[in-house]
This record gives C-alpha cells, structure tokens and sequence, in this order.
C-alpha cells in the first residue's frame, strides 16, 4: 500500500459537478440532488483499502448520526476495477449493505469525478457549505492503522457541525493519509 496524503484543494473551490450510479440502488445520483442541505461531504473510499477498512465502522457512524441532519453525504470509490475487483461495483454494493451505510455508495468508472475533486487517496474528504464551496478537506481524526487512537471522527464531525451551525470552519487542517488512488493505466493525475 502506497501512503499518499491528500491534494489539500483550495478552500472555496466550488463543488464539481457529477453523475453517478449508485452501486445499491442502481440509481444515477448528481450533484443537484443534495440541493437545498446546509453541508455536503464528498468522500472518496473503496472497499480494499486497510485505512478505509479501519475507519469503515465509523463512517457507518457517521452517516447514521447526520442522516437527520440538514447534512447531505455521498461515497465515491473511483478505483481501477478491473484490476482492484473489491472495488467493483457489486463488491461495493455488498460492503455498502454489510456496514450499514446510509448514503449513496457510487461508483467512478470514468475516474472523471475524482480527478475534478483532486482526490488523491482513500480516504479523501471534501466538505462543501450550502454554496457549494469547500470548506473543509482533510483526516477524519488521528487515527490510522496500528497506531491505537481511536476512530472518533473528531476531526470531520467538528467541520460538519460548524457548517450546520453557520459557523467557520478553522482553515487550518490536517490532510487525509491513505492508500493512493488506483487509476487506470495512462489515467493518472499530471
């Protein structure tokens, strides 16, 4: 597993636009059907990946405590398929159902959406304000794979309810550590 930090896009960015299909219901889901919430997180995550592996309980977390919420979330695993089969479309369907999530698991074929976002590893969070513009892009907490903290969240959460409560989000943030991206040969990020 490489370990790749997140781009750390520029705060302000305005969301890219997407359309997606959704690996649990089949259904495309785009960026105008999150309109009207207070806050958006965009996460990029697969299957695969220990550092998703290690946060996954906690995501399903999440998802249940802002469901809510005037907080929209959305998944997005853009990893190469064909050579990373746990991250295949029905592979996600499963994991999504197995961990309970609430949001829409899609599914970035074209890795297009990724490389609008920077998104550079999984975990990669983008939180966006009811504008659309990012507000937040960074770790969910301190804790990683072996290193005994516990997933709490703290970080993201913190963002989250700022946004909710009309609040800044401090501009000082810690970028995500992951697993890199697994483009597609000659897809690569320049």
């Amino acid at each position: 597993m490489a370990l790749t930090p997140s781009t750390m896009l520029a705060l302000g960015t305005k969301a890219p636009d997407f359309k997606l299909p959704d690996t649990v219901s089949g259904k495309s889901v785009s960026l105008a059907d999150f309109a009207g919430k207070k806050a958006l997180l965009v996460m990029f995550i697969c299957r695969h990946c220990p550092y998703v592996q290690h946060i996954k309980e906690g995501l399903s977390k999440l998802g249940k405590d802002y469901l809510d919420k005037e907080a929209a979330i959305v998944a997005i695993s853009a990893n190469d398929a064909a050579n990373y089969p746990d991250d295949a479309p029905d592979s996600l369907k499963a994991f999504a159902k197995e961990e309970g999530f609430t949001f829409p698991f899609l599914h970035d074929e074209t890795q297009k959406t990724a490389h609008a976002y920077s998104a550079a590893c999984t975990p990669d969070f983008f939180l966006f304000d009811a504008d659309r513009k990012l507000v937040y892009r960074g770790q969910m907490d301190d804790s990683r794979p072996g290193n005994g903290k516990p997933v709490t969240g703290r970080d993201l959460r913190a963002a989250m309810d700022a946004v909710l409560a009309g609040k800044a989000v401090p501009s000082e943030q810690k970028a995500s550590i992951g697993c890199n991206i697994k483009w597609k040969k000659g897809n690569e990020p320049l």
